[in-house]
């Protein structure tokens, strides 16, 4: 992807991560209920999560429990139970007790009137009573007095009365006046589940015939705590509930998102049974807001939690006053929604420019699950360390649209791309190095970059004695036959191979993409380039057809790389002295007798290299000191001597050296007679015949003073 392919792309992912982050704003803001319920479910296992709470320690329950029933006998009790269980849990110092049970219906006015003066007689009891959504019966209207003093007495309305969300409900189940008269207060006991049945809310407040009423626990903890009630109403309605200066967040239903600490028992529970026989230990109950209910399946009120799904309603009771009490508040409301806003469209927008800086689609996946994992993990840390109920499901909507449709953009767009580069690539470069061009396209574009490579120039020597012997069909037949496994060895070495020039190859290492290694590449190319040409005059001796040879030249140093001429001609090549050098070098092995020449700037990189590495280093011998056709500054240059070679013997190559430095200090008679044993030792060696040529030379005609023993090359 070139500049301005990459420009797009930034462009796309960018509107495809806005547009993403808006259409799920718009749906979470307008449209909530279409993905709510599956957000809530999942909202639900961060209590799981979380695990157990701690509630409030001077909230208990006095439970209706299996051994109770089992020996006091099935329930209902007897009102002379009732009376003796009111009178014992007194006896423990209790704050408030709080019973989660209405006595709607006459037993005998004896018991009545006893249970009824058991609850006057010990004080602060709060009894129960529930509100039905349809009824038929009527109640005097003493029962009605009795119970309309519980209704909330302070109320504020903010705005008008048209007050149309708060819970209403048009008829209600009173306890009977013989004992209701008695009784110093009252809360309805009406816990409303959600539309999947899972209770996650209390009312504390609904409405009845135009007056408010609290709820049980809201009631019990204000006897308990010695706290009025404050209701103030707005029209679209519960604007706020105070415990005096305890604001309580509710929404506009009055109601309270409860914070659960557990599954069913995590309150402390003591039973019935043991409370009347007197055997627990006074400081469990004294001074605590005591809950009085059922939790015996077979006649308890059993509520699914986001806990437990059987957890008894007592305990949804207990909860809401121990948070009550707490101040433990779960927050959902304004301020909630404005962060799951931010984190929706913030949170896309990074993922959208981290996505867009890869191209496999794996690693693009890799990416969404990791901004995923960050988003539930900083979500459960708000919800477990600031009770912040923060959607789980909206923030994850915008990454997936946005993975997914950016994907199609890619493989659309980019693969498109990716497909035309490796088509254009892959005849002439390795599959390595072609997907590191796509990855870094831009070292493609038009006019270059300057960098350091290695250039390999390699040409047949004898091509023409070939040619002339051979019909032009078979000519490009034994052509192919040497150029194909030529260009391998240059792919397999993760070189570029630049261009045919009739039948020499030049190779670039080292571009488009970088390499440390080039110049070890570059030379390691040549070297099985040498032993491939024997396995190919082997088989061409087979066919009676005659041998070549081959010379090659290699040179390091800065070049203009890249995409030369113009938008319509794709030509991918390197310019510049450190190329021209190269294919002087190559040459030059015509003249030294040798297949491979390097120069110095190659020979110094690779033993750089070769000094940091455990592999089998070149061995080198330096030819000359020479001035190559057209260039001015003298250049040291060196054979790269094949393994296996004669010429692959250490004594050799020192002799060589000594012979060579006698000849560059002058003592040519000394560097003549090494010369010649070399010769003996090394029939046909050419380098070694040029020295003793140029020795016997200056010893009948000695150099001049300022002599620098370079030699000035004459032929390319």
């Amino acid at each position: 992807m070139n500049s301005s392919g990459k420009k797009s792309a930034l462009l796309a992912v960018l509107i495809i991560s806005i547009i993403s982050s808006l259409l799920t704003i718009g749906s979470y803001l307008f449209f909530p209920s279409i993905l709510s319920d599956i957000d809530t479910r999942l909202s639900d296992k961060r209590f799981s999560y979380r695990g157990v709470q701690e509630p409030n320690p001077d909230v208990v329950i006095v439970a209706i429990d299996e051994r109770s029933v089992n020996e006091i006998g099935r329930w209902p009790w007897p009102r002379s139970t009732m009376s003796k269980l009111v009178d014992k849990v007194y006896q423990y110092d209790v704050k408030s007790a709080v019973f989660d049970i209405v006595f709607s219906e006459p037993e005998s006015a004896r018991s009545d009137s006893a249970l009824g003066k058991s609850i006057k007689n010990n004080g602060n009891v709060v009894l129960g009573f529930f509100f039905r959504t349809e009824g038929t019966g009527e109640h005097d209207s003493e029962t009605v007095k009795i119970h309309k003093k519980s209704k909330i007495g302070l109320v504020k309305h903010l705005d008008g009365n048209d007050i149309k969300t708060v819970n209403e409900f048009s008829a209600v189940e009173y306890n009977i006046p013989q004992i209701a008269s008695n009784t110093r207060d009252f809360g309805f006991f009406n816990v409303i589940p959600d539309d999947d049945g899972i209770y996650r809310h209390a009312p504390l407040v609904v409405s009845y015939k135009g007056d408010f009423y609290p709820s049980l626990n809201l009631k019990g903890v204000s006897k308990y705590s010695g706290k009025q009630i404050l209701l103030t109403l707005s029209d679209f309605g519960v604007s706020s509930v105070n415990l005096n200066e305890i604001s309580i967040p509710v929404d506009e239903q009055g109601r309270l998102l409860l914070n659960y600490y557990g599954k069913a028992g995590t309150f402390p529970i003591y039973s019935a049974i043991d409370v009347l026989k007197g055997v627990i230990s006074k400081e469990k109950l004294e001074n605590k807001i005591v809950f009085v209910g059922a939790t015996e399946l077979g006649i308890a009120d059993i509520r699914a939690t986001p806990f437990d799904p059987v957890s008894p309603g007592v305990e949804i009771q207990a909860t809401a006053a121990s948070n009550l009490l707490d101040g433990n508040f779960l927050i959902k409301d304004g301020f909630t929604k404005t962060i799951d806003i931010g984190i929706i469209f913030l949170l896309t927008f990074i993922f959208g420019l981290v996505l867009y800086r890869t191209n496999k689609t794996l690693i693009g996946f890799l990416l969404l699950l990791i901004f995923i994992a960050l988003h539930l993990g900083s979500n459960f840390f708000l919800f477990s360390k600031s009770h912040l109920m923060l959607s789980i499901l909206f923030p994850a909507i915008p990454l997936l649209l946005t993975y997914i449709i950016y994907e199609v953009y890619r493989n659309i767009v980019v693969e498109k791309q990716s497909k035309f580069l490796k088509g254009a690539f892959s005849s002439y470069v390795s599959p390595d190095v072609v997907d590191e061009i796509i990855k870094n396209p831009d070292k493609l574009q038009l006019g270059g970059d300057r960098k350091k490579i290695t250039l390999l120039f390699s040409d047949i020597r004898g091509f023409t004695t070939l040619s002339e012997k051979t019909d032009p069909e078979q000519l490009v037949t034994l052509l192919n036959e040497y150029l194909s496994p030529m260009t391998e060895i240059v792919m397999n070495n993760k070189g570029t191979l630049d261009k045919f020039i009739g039948d020499a190859v030049m190779a670039i290492y080292g571009a488009p993409v970088n390499q440390e290694n080039q110049a070890l590449l570059a030379c390691r190319s040549a070297v099985e380039m040498i032993e491939k040409l024997k396995e190919i005059n082997t088989e061409w001796t087979k066919n009676n057809l005659p041998n070549i040879d081959i010379g090659i030249g290699i040179n390091t140093g800065e070049a203009v790389v890249g995409n030369m001429g113009a938008d319509i001609r794709f030509d991918y090549t390197a310019i510049g002295d450190t190329v021209n050098l190269a294919a002087r070098l190559e040459g030059q092995t015509k003249f030294y007798g040798t297949n491979i020449i390097i120069s110095e700037s190659t020979k110094i990189e690779l033993e750089g290299l070769l000094e940091n590495s455990l592999q089998q280093p070149f061995r080198f011998r330096e030819l000359d000191l020479i001035k190559v056709k057209g260039k001015v500054k003298p250049i040291a240059i060196f054979q790269l001597i094949i393994p296996g070679d004669k010429l692959d013997k250490e004594t050799l190559l020192n002799n060589y050296n000594m012979a060579l430095s006698h000849y560059r200090n002058r003592n040519f008679a000394e560097s003549l007679r090494l010369f010649k044993i070399l010769i003996s030792e090394l029939p046909g060696d050419t380098p070694s015949k040029l020295y003793v040529e140029r020795n016997n030379e200056y010893l009948i005609n000695p150099p001049p003073a300022d002599w620098d023993y370079v030699y000035t090359a004459e032929s390319k």
